[in-house]
């Protein structure tokens, strides 16, 4: 049988209140009197039922996190942030991966909420219509940590991805090239898609650089898809002399691509990523890519979620946070 606080408060020889009391650091405790309670709680090896004292205060100190794929390295980052935040404020936390299937995350969200979990930082690629249908309904604060529904109406933390798209554009017409492709991520990808591909096309059209159709391979953000994007970008009449990607792991996918082709890059191709995983600096040249400060948009969507369950005044709830380009070999000095 589990032991139970009415068995601790008898080894104690004390009331269950007073037990209760010691559990939850209530300081009305005598010294004496808590310390006697603690020597039971260790001889009987008494664990609180978190539960029962979640019904009893209505709160469950767990944070439910959803995240689309764990394995991925941009996401592992952004999870850190959030727990280490959790930590400070005593939040136990409830990972859960949703293999970018909506089904899944509509699933998900639901299972936590039946848990009575205090609140979500909630993690995807494309919000739909059907998350927003759930957020809205949601008994507990949602907020999203690197995605962003279009209306702007749920709680987020991320950063300028138009501005991130276009200032690795500009990076390399700034370098000199005029010929410059990008693989773009899905584009029903509000962020990591379609968002960076129109900072691309606003820097083309900037710099009075005409729009080329052809210099464009929508990817997924997969390795992969970077090693086809250098074949067939390549194999055009007018190749690329500078290839942007919307994601480290295809940036290293086409800096790969075009080693197998017997390309030097940067002599022949510069290439540019985004996100600043450790990836960057483990493939050979280092890669120059946009930094996203990962960790820091899961530690600041954890501290809005805490201010939205304590209800804790907030003073913006879309957050911006600032990115920059971290230069590297895979890019031309520029002079």
């Amino acid at each position: 049988m589990p032991i139970t606080i009415y068995d601790v408060a008898r080894e104690a020889g004390v009331s269950m209140a007073t037990v209760s009391r010691v559990v939850n650091g209530n300081p009305n405790v005598k010294p004496t009197t808590r310390k006697k309670v603690l020597a039971a709680i260790e001889r009987l090896g008494y664990r609180p039922n978190a539960v029962a004292r979640g019904l009893a205060s209505k709160k469950t100190t767990t944070v439910g996190v959803i995240m689309p794929d764990i394995s991925n390295a941009f996401f592992a980052e952004l999870a850190r942030g959030i727990d280490d935040i959790a930590s400070m404020y005593k939040y136990n936390i409830i990972l859960c991966d949703s293999d970018q299937r909506l089904e899944k995350e509509l699933h998900l969200i639901n299972t936590l909420l039946e848990k009575q979990v205090d609140g979500i930082v909630f993690m995807g690629r494309e919000i739909k219509p059907e998350h927003i249908e759930v957020f809205n309904t949601s008994s507990v604060p949602i907020v999203l940590a690197g995605t962003l529904e279009t209306t702007g109406e749920q709680p987020s933390v991320n950063i300028n991805h138009f501005q991130g798209g276009y200032d690795a554009t500009k990076r390399l017409l700034d370098g000199g090239n005029t010929r410059i492709a990008m693989i773009t991520g899905p584009f029903s990808d509000p962020l990591g898609g379609l968002t960076r591909f129109k900072g691309y096309r606003k820097a083309l059209e900037d710099a009075k650089i005409p729009f080329r159709e052809e210099y464009i391979f929508n990817g997924n953000f997969t390795y992969d898809s970077g090693m086809e994007a250098a074949k067939v970008l390549m194999s055009l009449p007018e190749a690329p002399t500078a290839i942007f990607a919307a994601s480290d792991e295809m940036a290293v996918g086409v800096i790969h691509g075009l080693q197998d082709m017997g390309k030097n890059v940067p002599r022949d191709v510069e290439v540019i990523g985004y996100d600043n995983v450790r990836l960057a600096e483990m493939v050979r040249p280092k890669l120059t890519t946009v930094v996203q400060p990962m960790y820091d948009i899961g530690a600041v969507a954890m501290r809005l979620l805490t201010k939205f369950m304590n209800k804790e005044k907030v003073e913006e709830q879309i957050v911006v946070l600032p990115h920059r380009i971290e230069e590297r070999q895979s890019t031309k000095p520029l002079s």
